[in-house]
């Protein structure tokens, strides 16, 4: 079984943070092998003081539903009376003020594997103003979800960064949350004190349920390691008329719209022997967000294979069905979104403008997987400086 990095801090507590006032950024999925929440933890350890909690999107304990959905801190904690502050509202990066009195930031969030899940960007962010500070970041590690399923999607280009994607990464890119750090730091953030508290008995080629950790959904359209293994692709819905099923009880995995005829689309879909997944049909009427109320012809992508499946081919697959059957009523959407206000949200989320255009000229999600992949040696080789765990032997 392997042990989260929270585990780990407690079973061998850090010298350096002995004694130290620290603040602790945090949300729902923040928990130890037995369920207990790093505040709990750290407030009840009796080795630091615990003297602010930050949170990021979709707040504390996941109670903010969507995307520029915001929520505000600025109150005492209910149980602790350390201040609590929001890193989705007013601020996304803790102000200085924020960060006044205290010795240390530890950051202990659980990520997704998906570049525009914007939790590692508020890591980011946390790394740059403690570095203006003069304050060393602590990441205890957790576990990526889908480090089975293998690099996919598009590469970032810097004129494209934005709050979900603020480093030259590919769409589903294999990494921890510690090694994200690593990058960032290595990147962006040369002068940050960045130290990390690593798992033990985690291998990258491997699900979730391969670890014995308990799962506590990371944000509320999370629900599931199912949900998370389509994700990188899925997210790619949020841009577009197409419903990725928020208001149901299997968001991301279904999707669909009122004009959408099933039978149609999956047709052309199953057609195309996608590695490791299929889809079949199932009508939704979501509860809210797009098309709430409204019947949506809809398909289920079902995972067959995670080590072979590719999420953003997959779903680069079914867009390109969607405008080739009903491209008079498929729509991209127009900005803003997560705090772009020019450039499109399809654009900041795939990585440049290459995969909406490639979608409208026709292009097969093949042909576009084959260009992705002329950007994966480079990758490969930055990603091999970063990687702590091994991979999964067959």
């Amino acid at each position: 079984m392997a042990r989260f990095g929270l585990d780990v801090l407690i079973s061998a507590f850090p010298g350096q943070l002995s004694g130290k006032r620290v603040g602790v950024v945090c949300h729902a999925a923040s928990v130890d092998s037995s369920y207990r929440h790093v505040i709990d933890v750290i407030a009840g350890c009796g080795k630091c003081t615990l003297a602010a909690v930050f949170g990021p999107q979709h707040g504390l304990f996941g109670q903010t539903q969507d995307n520029m959905v915001e929520w505000e801190g600025n109150v005492s904690h209910p149980l602790y009376g350390v201040p609590v502050y929001s890193l989705y509202g007013e601020h996304r990066k803790p102000t200085p003020k924020m960060l006044d009195g205290l010795d240390a930031l530890i950051f202990d969030v659980q990520d997704v594997g998906a570049r525009p899940y914007t939790y590692v960007w508020t890591l980011k962010h946390c790394m740059e103003a403690c570095a203006e500070k003069g304050m060393p970041v602590w990441v205890l590690d957790r576990p990526n979800p889908i480090g089975v399923v293998g690099v996919d999607g598009p590469m970032l280009s810097p004129d494209f960064f934005s709050f979900v994607g603020g480093g030259e990464i590919p769409l589903c890119h294999r990494m921890t949350m510690g090694e994200m750090g690593l990058f960032i730091k290595k990147m962006y953030v040369k002068d940050s004190d960045l130290n990390i508290v690593w798992m033990d008995g985690w291998v990258r080629g491997s699900l979730w349920s391969d670890t014995g950790l308990p799962w506590v959904l990371p944000s509320p359209n999370m629900p599931t390691l199912d949900t998370a293994i389509v994700y990188p692709g899925q997210v790619l819905l949020e841009a577009t008329n197409i419903s990725e099923a928020r208001g149901t009880t299997r968001p991301f995995e279904l999707w669909g719209a009122p004009f959408i005829n099933a039978g149609e689309v999956i047709k052309i879909l199953n057609g195309q022997n996608l590695p490791g997944c299929l889809f079949r049909e199932h009508g939704f009427i979501p509860t809210f967000q797009k098309w709430a109320g409204q019947f949506c012809g809809g398909v289920q992508i079902h995972v067959t294979d995670p080590k072979v499946f590719r999420p953003v081919q997959a779903t680069a697959a079914l867009l390109g069905a969607v405008i080739k059957l009903y491209g008079g009523q498929f729509k991209f959407k127009d900005p803003p979104y997560e705090y772009e206000y020019k450039k499109m949200p399809f654009d900041i989320l795939a990585g440049d403008t290459g995969m909406r255009e490639s979608l409208l000229a026709g292009e097969s999600a093949a042909s576009m997987r084959a260009g992705w992949e002329k950007d994966y040696p480079a990758w490969d080789e930055l990603f091999k400086t970063l990687a702590h765990y091994p991979e999964k032997s067959a």
